[in-house]
């Protein structure tokens, strides 16, 4: 069986690398435990501590510890700054552990020159790259109901589209070896979806501020031509006030800042993203609000706060 290793416990990782063990691609014996590693070490005891019952698992001191003792490490970082810190870091970062035959798949989301970076460095060490972005939050990482973004080594993606890829998505594509490719496919996904959300948000406050009943609206878009599983699933919170992170705003505008850029480079008229990008970048930096930690669909109380209706004033 091959040995997993996998970096990073945070509201993704976590359940993604449940998934390995739960599903049997990992940790079913003491020859082949799933060796984790955390920024916080106290993740990686929970986690160990919630699972140890029924499967094998070894905490590793660093990340280039993960590399160096499993053939196919698993990366979900948060940020390109995380990603970066603990891709590099010396003399215990994840580059330090790569050697000939080794396997790394990072599935954060960063800017595809980044990817491309990390991408050079391994090859260079004589290791193995695939870019795997997902598509997909909280909830579709502990279900397995991820959409994996991939580029790089077509080997990789072979020797792991049935076994990894498939207990942690409900699909996964290839979109070449060309490392960057699945980047630009995650850019264009999230900036959609943050573009929808945005939209979404000021048509629910202005149906809110004119009158109608927001859970009544949510029920007609989601019988039209508009539906979204978006709207029907952020739709009940947002009138709620309960903006517990899945996926958090700070992460969601950092993804729709990059797309933004990545279409000015190409020279893509996208004005009306950027706009979504822009409300964004004033709802994570109101420091008043201090929505940026919660989940993305907190935009709405920005939209809020800049309108100056009845309804917006007193919720």
């Amino acid at each position: 069986m091959t040995k997993f290793g996998f970096i990073g416990l945070g509201i993704m990782g976590e359940g993604m690398a449940a998934r390995l063990l739960t599903e049997g691609v990992a940790g079913q014996s003491e020859d082949s435990p799933l060796v984790v590693w955390n920024r916080t070490a106290s993740k990686c005891q929970d986690f160990c501590d919630k699972y140890k019952e029924k499967y094998h698992i070894t905490i590793a001191s660093t990340a280039k510890e993960v590399v160096q003792s499993c053939e196919i490490t698993i990366s979900m970082l948060s940020t390109p700054e995380a990603s970066k810190m603990v891709f590099e870091a010396q003399p215990d970062g994840v580059l330090e552990g790569v050697s000939e035959g080794k396997s790394i798949i990072d599935c954060a989301t960063l800017a595809e020159e980044d990817m491309q970076r990390m991408n050079a460095a391994v090859v260079g060490k004589g290791g193995r790259f695939l870019e795997a972005p997902v598509s997909g939050s909280k909830v579709p990482a502990a279900m397995g109901a991820l959409i994996f973004l991939c580029a790089g080594n077509q080997e990789l993606f072979s020797e792991t589209e049935g076994n990894a890829l498939k207990v942690m998505g409900k699909a996964s594509h290839f979109f070449g070896t060309e490392v960057g490719y699945g980047t630009r496919a995650k850019l264009v996904v999230n900036s959609l979806m943050g573009t929808m959300l945005s939209a979404f948000g000021e048509g629910l406050a202005l149906a809110q501020s004119v009158g109608l009943d927001g859970k009544k609206m949510i029920e007609v878009i989601g019988q039209g031509a508009i539906q979204s599983p978006v709207y029907a699933l952020k739709g009940p919170k947002m009138i709620a006030k309960d903006h517990a992170p899945h996926f958090p705003l700070k992460h969601a505008h950092k993804d729709m800042a990059l797309a933004c850029a990545m279409a000015k480079a190409a020279g893509v008229e996208y004005s009306v993203m950027e706009q979504a990008e822009l409300i964004f970048r004033k709802a994570r930096e109101d420091e008043e609000l201090n929505v940026s930690d919660n989940d993305f669909s907190a935009v709405f109380e920005k939209i809020h706060k800049e309108s100056t209706s009845d309804f917006s004033k007193s919720r």
